[in-house]
């Protein structure tokens, strides 16, 4: 089985366990509109369970853009969802406006009690490019990329007290575009009120998209994505095989690094076949899920089952990938 929907596009997802339930919420799109790079632009979030990762029930749409003019009123793109401190959960989620035609992303927060119904905090803006912090990253547009990013928010517990959270950036000063893309960072001692702080990590892809960062075996990892099309000349001469799209990470000893690029490429393929992943702990280990992206050359859109992720002495990650057909 996987996480498809007959008349939706499904691309990228993120999980929260809640008793027996896994709950996933994800980007869907109509099918109607015909080409599938228009999904981005009619965006809702769907929300299933499942208590095996596998078989899912679909809840319906639980979130969409603000109805009308709002930083958030043409995109609500990739986001995290975790349990406060007061009880409630909450959703940190990538927003675009129409007015901007979504080429300046900002990060907003909402909340619920049941996972399903969520309310925005205020206006839903919570966090922008801005503050004493904001000159270490790319703040403008037109710049030497294709927008002013800032999205894919992960927001989990700072060990250390508070909240962090992580999001798709890129540095300002790097000649080389491809080199630019960065893992951003905040904190909050609330999860209301965010900080913008340096980022993370920079350099090797023009892109980093949807961090997510964890520990497993006593070691920190941040999962993200990319494109063949996004790697630096010195990443691209760094990987057996060459530039692949799909899932790579970072390893560190601390959530706030220093963190450096694992070798190789964990996730990847040409042409793509699973964009935008994840891995959860599942209680009897570690697992990926990821949209199938375009295994065979065309889109296909859909949650693909689960797949072992094995953590070595060494500290990297492998995959036991089924051989299954990704559609």
């Amino acid at each position: 089985m996987v996480l498809a929907l007959e008349d939706e596009f499904v691309w990228d997802s993120w999980y929260v366990h809640d008793g027996d339930l896994w709950h996933c919420f994800f980007l869907k799109a109509p099918r109607s509109i015909g080409d599938p790079e228009l999904r981005h632009w009619n965006v809702k979030y769907g929300h299933a369970t499942s208590t095996d990762l596998v078989n899912w029930t679909h809840l319906g749409t639980c979130f969409n853009p603000s109805p009308g003019p709002s930083w958030d009123d043409y995109t609500i793109w990739t986001g995290s969802t975790v349990r406060g401190d007061d009880g409630l959960w909450h959703l940190y989620y990538t927003g675009g406006s129409r007015n901007e035609d979504a080429k300046f992303q900002r990060i907003g927060h909402a909340t619920s009690r049941d996972l399903h119904n969520w309310k925005r905090v205020g206006d839903g803006q919570i966090l922008d490019l801005d503050g004493p912090n904001a000159h270490q990253y790319e703040t403008g547009y037109p710049n030497t990329w294709h927008d002013r990013a800032m999205r894919d928010p992960w927001v989990m517990k700072d060990p250390d007290g508070g909240w962090i959270m992580y999001f798709t950036a890129r540095v300002s000063g790097v000649a080389e575009p491809n080199a630019a893309g960065c893992i951003g960072f905040a904190t909050s001692p609330d999860g209301y009120d965010w900080t913008l702080e340096p980022p993370v990590f920079a350099g090797g892809y023009g892109q980093l998209e949807v961090p997510q960062v964890f520990e497993a075996g006593g070691r920190w990892y941040c999962l993200f994505c990319t494109a063949a099309e996004h790697f630096s000349k010195a990443q691209a001469g760094l990987t057996p095989g060459g530039p692949v799209t799909g899932n790579h990470y970072l390893t560190g000893a601390d959530p706030r690094g220093p963190w450096a690029l694992a070798p190789g490429f964990l996730d990847g393929a040409l042409p793509p076949r699973r964009y935008a992943a994840r891995i959860l702990d599942t209680g009897a280990g570690l697992v990926i899920l990821g949209f199938a992206d375009r295994p065979k050359g065309r889109f296909v859109g859909h949650i693909m089952d689960p797949e072992p992720v094995i953590p070595g002495k060494d500290g990297l990650l492998r995959i036991a990938i089924r051989q299954e057909a990704a559609e």
